[in-house]
């Protein structure tokens, strides 16, 4: 068996005389070892949604079982934050708990230090767990940490039943959205071709499991703001500042298209649900960034740019409306734009650069499947997990892993207009007799005009 962490290297600096106030167990020397290559984990080319994916879905189980057999792991108490030059008995916990789910070798020994050997597990451990890799184990490794093999175990068992579900021909070429990971991967004869960071719908506005088909680009798109939105956002932010439509560019209408000012609405009653709100295009205001990609579907969500993009670098992603918002849209578009002749990535940028309105429908549809699946693993590389965010697995505590406390609502309250579905019913449900087994349905007609749905 391989092992994540084995390396050495230079040894840097001593810890300074400053920083000994820091930590009254603080090892002398703050040791960092430069790590061998073979030690990050890399994204692999595998798709989620592949033979290949189940197969070492089906071996990961093997292994875990292995491990609740011999009685799990260790709880590593979460009193303080553990990084490099740490010393105590909870890094011995912490080395003990690396050591049973492979991420450090146990020929490195249980010493009370946390070493480079130690920080290198740990940010293995965080990338396999969807965390950002920072080596210091904060709150959400804790709780990443601290989830029971069992429940892990678990959690493999359930998603191998939604892998399955995937097992057919999903096409040569697809889109697939991982909710939970907050990841999208592009596909094409079977290899992953880009790997994307993304936002997805909130805990109480759920980003819902479908499979649909990418018909059309809008760039510089205008977003018409949903009628939800203005009663569950769009009043208060008003309420909380009167000038909130002007800073944002959002211009009011009435049902004759005539312009409103926004101070001849009263805020305080329902009056603004009686008008349309549109949002000027532009990257730097439009909840839709530069780029909107049409995926017809009855929950009125599709995938977008964003004008907020340092969401891309938190652990919780768990931000918008149901809709998904995708990091480094040009090249996901690009990648869209494949088959459609004149429009590679300097053309997109072209468009985007001019500011206009431009529609481009794809030729042919590329088939999207928006999945929920919270633990994986892919042949050579490690076992994946990510929260349980809208507790659909049924097992407790793992829907609380990773997840910042005292965001969102109460976990499992479904979006407005989406499906309840219980615990065990994630996976999908089968596909029309005519649509072949995993392939797409056939999609509705695509929304037009000011049909913008979510964000």
């Amino acid at each position: 068996m391989a092992f994540a962490v084995l390396a050495a290297g230079p040894l840097s600096r001593p810890a300074a005389a400053g920083d000994a106030g820091l930590f009254s167990d603080q090892a002398e020397w703050a040791q960092s070892y430069d790590p061998d290559a073979h030690l990050a984990v890399r994204r692999s080319t595998i798709p989620v949604l592949s033979a290949e994916t189940f197969a070492a879905t089906q071996q990961a189980i093997e292994r875990y079982r292995q491990i609740v057999s011999k009685g799990g792991w260790v709880h590593v108490p979460a009193n303080r934050t553990l990084r490099l030059g740490v010393s105590g008995p909870a890094v011995v916990a912490l080395r003990r708990r690396l050591a049973a789910s492979d991420d450090l070798d146990p020929r490195v020994g249980i010493s009370p230090v946390y070493d480079s050997f130690v920080q290198a597990a740990v940010k293995h451990f965080q990338a396999r767990s969807g965390l950002v890799q920072t080596g210091v184990v904060n709150a959400d490794t804790f709780r990443a940490l601290n989830v029971p093999a069992d429940q892990r175990l678990g959690q493999l068992e359930i998603n191998l039943v939604r892998l399955k579900a995937y097992s057919g021909n999903l096409g040569e070429r697809y889109v697939m959205a991982n909710i939970p990971a907050a990841a999208v991967e592009t596909v094409e004869n079977g290899v992953v071709a880009t790997h994307h960071v993304a936002g997805v719908g909130r805990i109480d506005r759920q980003s819902p499991v479908m499979m649909t088909k990418a018909t059309e680009i809008n760039f510089n798109p205008f977003w018409t703001v949903p009628s939800s939105i203005i009663r569950k956002d769009l009043i208060p932010k008003m309420q909380a500042n009167p000038k909130y439509l002007t800073e944002n560019k959002i211009r009011v209408f009435n049902k004759d298209g005539q312009e409103v000012q926004p101070q001849d609405i009263n805020w305080n009653t329902l009056e603004a649900t009686h008008y349309r709100y549109r949002q000027d295009p532009g990257a730097n205001v439009d909840a839709l960034g530069v780029v909107r990609i049409n995926i017809p579907n009855p929950y009125g969500v599709y995938m977008h740019d964003t004008d907020e993009r340092g969401i891309f670098g938190d652990d919780y992603r768990y931000i918008s409306s149901g809709c998904i918002r995708v990091q480094d849209v040009r090249d996901y578009v690009a990648w869209l734009l494949k088959d459609n002749p004149g429009w590679d990535r300097a053309h997109i940028d072209e468009v985007i650069q001019s500011g206009q309105q431009v529609n481009v429908m794809l030729t042919p549809p590329v088939p999207v499947y928006w999945v929920y699946i919270t633990a994986w693993a892919t042949p050579g590389g490690p076992v994946e997990f990510r929260p349980d965010i809208y507790q659909r697995d049924g097992l407790g505590s793992v829907a609380a892993a990773n997840m910042s406390s005292g965001v969102g609502a109460p976990a499992g309250l479904p979006a407005a207009g989406a499906r309840s579905m219980p615990p065990q019913a994630a996976a999908p449900a089968a596909p029309p007799p005519d649509s072949g087994i995993g392939a797409p349905p056939h999609v509705l007609a695509p929304m037009t005009g000011g049909q913008y749905g979510q964000y």
